[in-house]
């Protein structure tokens, strides 16, 4: 493989990276019912609208879920490994193999946006005690209602919350898992966003 096919490469899994990411934290913001008017909400639903809206159109939203955007996020996996397929220069997949990969992506993605989202706040739980900036409201919406029962499982112990490490342990448990799972279906983790 040559330097500009490479570039490419790169380029293609950056962009689809990030904009996967904008459309799943906007998924994910609807679900935990975050604050819409945060800045940083408003950029995500500015960022995305050009495509969520005409989508919703044809695909409504059920019980608070954003499925057009849930819908968005997994066509645009397909699209990458498509695209990815094709600047490695390997064949398509048959569509049932393709949506599996979406899912598998899209579910590594979810897994990988907790992760950091979980480290971030336990690093500014460090640095920034008791801060009031947007970006720190909208990490504590995000990871509350994931972390909420693992608080019941182990209390704060002296004023140290240890709950953080238990669900690290499932992040960890779920990234394996969803690593064998894509070995299992001849995945190349070089083709899909996420894992």
């Amino acid at each position: 493989m040559g330097a500009v096919e490479e570039i490419m490469i790169y380029l293609v899994q950056t962009a689809l990276t990030l904009y996967m990411m904008a459309m799943l934290l906007r998924f994910l913001l609807q679900l935990v019912r975050a604050d819409f008017y945060n800045p940083i909400c408003q950029f995500l639903v500015k960022v995305t609208n050009p495509l969520v809206l005409p989508l919703r159109r044809l695909v409504p939203g059920v019980a608070g879920l954003d499925l057009a955007s849930l819908l968005l996020t997994l066509v645009l996996q397909a699209l990458g490994i498509i695209v990815l397929m094709v600047l490695y220069g390997l064949g398509l997949p048959n569509p049932a193999l393709l949506l599996l990969w979406s899912v598998l992506g899209l579910l590594g993605l979810l897994v990988n946006i907790y992760f950091f989202a979980l480290l971030a706040m336990i690093i500014l739980s460090w640095v920034a005690p008791g801060s009031r900036h947007p970006a720190v409201f909208l990490l504590f919406q995000i990871t509350e209602p994931v972390m909420a029962p693992f608080r019941k499982l182990l209390p704060p112990m002296g004023g140290m919350d240890f709950s953080p490490i238990l669900v690290f342990i499932l992040i960890n448990v779920l990234q394996i898992a969803l690593r064998h799972l894509a070995a299992g279906v001849a995945l190349h983790p070089a083709l899909v966003i996420g894992l």
